[in-house]
């Protein structure tokens, strides 16, 4: 008998080659979102928990190279961010300083954070991901 079209079973599509690792606070919609997003758009990655297990300084390192200012690193919104009174902190430490602190408290990395080979990307926006994974 020929094979119903809903009963043949499709292998999903891979659109991105490169694995990528994904940083994300389990308690976050958005970083839930996101992974939600990868998984839909066949996107493999590794997920790892942002707060047990932060980016590298190397890693820190390769995603400010993508987004330009060590600001745009931190989650501004976060009570880590206020207890540690970083808006004033922040000026007055060198990019290793930052780097190693950022590295230290994951709670203070902006969420989701996405790092893999060429690619690097903080937050999601759905329309910016349709971009940077096509």
């Amino acid at each position: 008998p020929l094979e119903r079209r809903e009963d043949r079973q499709r292998p999903k599509r891979t659109l991105w080659k490169l694995m990528i690792t994904i940083y994300t606070y389990s308690g976050c919609s958005t970083c839930k979102k996101a992974t939600r997003w990868l998984k839909d758009n066949g996107v493999e990655f590794t997920e790892k928990p942002i707060r047990d297990t932060p980016p590298s300084v190397a890693e820190l390192k390769k995603m400010l190279e993508h987004v330009g200012e060590l600001k745009r690193l931190f989650n501004t919104a976060g009570g880590d961010y206020r207890e540690l009174n970083m808006k004033e902190k922040l000026p007055t430490l060198s990019e290793e300083e930052t780097l190693r602190l950022l590295a230290s408290r994951g709670n203070l990395i902006k969420r989701p954070f996405v790092i893999g080979d060429g690619v690097g990307t903080i937050g999601f926006k759905e329309t910016d991901w349709a971009q940077l994974f096509k």
